[in-house]
């Protein structure tokens, strides 16, 4: 592969500048690797389990002057030859490599404006309740519920109140319930599964919409008052989630085992539906219908 034309620091350069979120991202996913995973040879003594830098240069083909700075921030024009070949020499998965692409080309940066709280489009809410005893919710791009059907507010949330997500002021938030209240901590069998996915999903989420002043807001409030938040966040997983399974432990109806889908809006701004169902005839399907029927 061809190298960068120049490997130098420009003149000027701030070397101490914070790493951006490329930076990071990139040197998490070095430092998940081992020499061996990536048939390098170890020599020396190492300070970390994963690739040292010049290690990854030599397997993506690029200076180490260069990773240097892509890692430090203070390269904004990496080509896609590059990325790729990072991508390779990183073994990145679909997810992974997609959200590389978000942050190399980000979104033009808007016009500062005041902010403006999501609202919920009236087909999405509409198609929404006509799900009948299909839990679903509509959450917004970092994860607020901007409503929900009867079904999905006393699976996921009977305890607040039904007209909850119409409240811009303190509207419900779907992560800040799963790390911060008890009840929804509660409520998943596998909570540390669940935490997981749900960060993952926003760290892939959040490349596509980095200017947004919500993110920041909900990112610090929550890496300040949760510690594990905090934990998954530095990790940098990310992991686009639109289908899998989970377990809940409701109060009223006891265990149920679910799928869920999410269906991402046609309009592009990140706002998705979240249905949940059972298998047809199990056990979980009658507790959804009985928790539905008897609220």
């Amino acid at each position: 592969m061809e190298r960068p034309s120049s490997d130098a620091v420009p003149a000027g350069a701030d070397v101490h500048r914070p790493v951006t979120e490329l930076g990071e991202f990139l040197r998490s996913r070095r430092d998940r690797i081992t020499p061996e995973e990536a048939g390098v040879r170890s020599y020396g003594r190492r300070r970390v389990p994963g690739l040292r830098r010049e290690e990854l240069a030599q397997l993506a083909g690029v200076s180490v002057t260069y990773l240097t700075r892509l890692e430090q921030g203070q390269s904004h024009n990496a080509s896609d030859a590059v990325i790729d070949a990072l991508a390779r020499a990183l073994r990145l998965d679909p997810d992974e490599r997609a959200h590389v692409d978000a942050l190399v080309h980000p979104r033009p940066v808007r016009r500062s404006h005041p902010y403006r709280p999501e609202t919920a489009r009236p087909g999405a809410v509409q198609l929404l309740r006509s799900m009948g005893e299909v839990p679903a919710v509509l959450l917004g791009r970092f994860n607020d519920i901007l409503a929900w059907n009867r079904a999905g507010h006393l699976l996921l949330a009977g305890h607040l109140d039904d007209d909850a997500p119409s409240r811009v002021e303190g509207r419900p938030n779907q992560l800040t319930l799963l790390f911060l209240d008890p009840h929804t901590r509660d409520l998943y069998v596998d909570w540390a599964e669940e935490a997981a996915r749900a960060v993952a999903s926003l760290r892939y989420v959040a490349a596509q919409f980095a200017d947004d002043r919500r993110l920041a807001g909900l990112v610090g409030e929550l890496s300040v008052k949760s510690p594990e938040f905090a934990c998954l966040w530095a990790g940098h997983d990310v992991r686009l989630c639109t289908s899998g399974a989970k377990r809940l432990r409701h109060p009223t109806v006891g265990v149920l085992e679910l799928g869920f889908e999410v269906l991402h809006l046609p309009e592009g701004n990140g706002q998705r539906l979240l249905t949940h169902t059972a298998a047809p005839g199990s056990a979980s399907s009658a507790a959804l219908r009985l928790l539905v029927s008897t609220a």
